[in-house]
């Protein structure tokens, strides 16, 4: 069952006073316990698009730790969906990881590629439509337009104002859906968990693609950590420190990151006083076990 809307809640702390920043979080991750955050957004409309249009199976594709993999696997048991996940890795098999196990516990059938295949698939997913006819098809991490059109309905339910709405950005549903529903005043700032340059692009792209000409958005590179899925010492102690004092448990690939490069932006005046900022958390907490069982359980 589906807890919505999802609450937003005021962080206090002496940084913030001192600073003069009312800052919120807008707890997605409280959605479902197992199809979490902007992956329930995402899955959303796409669930009534596949049985309006009469299927019963699903296809998608991800990386081992795939959030979306996982929801996705999660909400096909939940409709009695067949599911199938093209993985990249061939390297890989149904217990290499936590993740991949949940999958295969939810009875998604994991199929293993080599990555110039699995790069071949995700710039071509019409191969995929041809190889498996009958199947609704899902691109990686979700994102389409019925994608953008779950995530846009998280601002109607923020019911105080606010300046801006900080995202994680990974393959850019979320934040392109936020886009194009935030008020002309209000303004998203994404924050890339991918190295690079190419993430200011291949947003532009995105949002061109879908017809979005709103420019109330800023996107941030600085916080990457060394690229996705790599992480520091810092970004781990943060993780674990605003757990603790806030009761607010965050992941290492996304939110770990957006959620500290706003606290570090906000320590270093980056933001105007009297601003008023909601930091989303997409979910995305299934990847922890995995991320910890690599890493000793450095994620309290």
């Amino acid at each position: 069952m589906e807890n919505l809307p999802t609450p937003t809640q005021e962080i206090s702390h002496p940084l913030l006073i001192e600073k003069g920043i009312k800052l919120f979080v807008k707890r997605d991750d409280l959605i479902h316990p197992e199809i979490m955050g902007n992956k329930w957004r995402k899955l959303k409309f796409n669930l009534i698009e596949l049985k309006k249009r009469g299927f019963n199976k699903l296809i998608t594709m991800g990386g081992a730790f795939s959030n979306h993999i996982a929801a996705t696997a999660a909400l096909a048991r939940e409709n009695g969906i067949e599911a199938i996940g093209i993985i990249r890795g061939d390297e890989l098999e149904a217990n290499s990881n936590p993740t991949l196990h949940f999958a295969h516990k939810k009875g998604m059938e994991l199929h293993f590629v080599g990555r110039d295949i699995f790069r071949n698939y995700r710039g071509n997913p019409d191969l995929i439509e041809k190889k498996y006819p009958n199947h609704y098809f899902l691109p990686e991490g979700g994102t389409n337009a019925l994608a953008l059109k779950g995530c846009e309905e998280i601002i109607s339910e923020i019911s105080d104002s606010f300046d801006l709405i900080a995202t994680p950005i990974g393959t850019g549903g979320t934040f392109a859906g936020l886009v194009n529903s935030v008020k002309e005043d209000q303004q998203v700032l994404g924050i890339s968990s991918l190295k690079g340059d190419f993430i200011f692009n291949e947003m532009d792209e995105l949002l061109r693609k879908h017809n979005i000409s709103s420019s109330n958005f800023k996107i941030i590179n600085a916080y990457h950590f060394g690229g996705y899925g790599k992480t520091t010492v810092e970004l781990i102690d943060f993780i674990n420190w605003f757990k603790e004092n806030f009761g607010i448990p965050l992941e290492p690939i996304y939110t770990g990151k957006s959620f500290f490069a706003v606290w570090d932006m906000i320590k270093t005046d980056k933001f105007e006083k009297n601003l008023k900022i909601v930091l989303l958390h997409t979910g995305g907490l299934q990847g922890v076990e995995g991320f910890n069982r690599k890493n000793e359980n450095i994620i309290q």
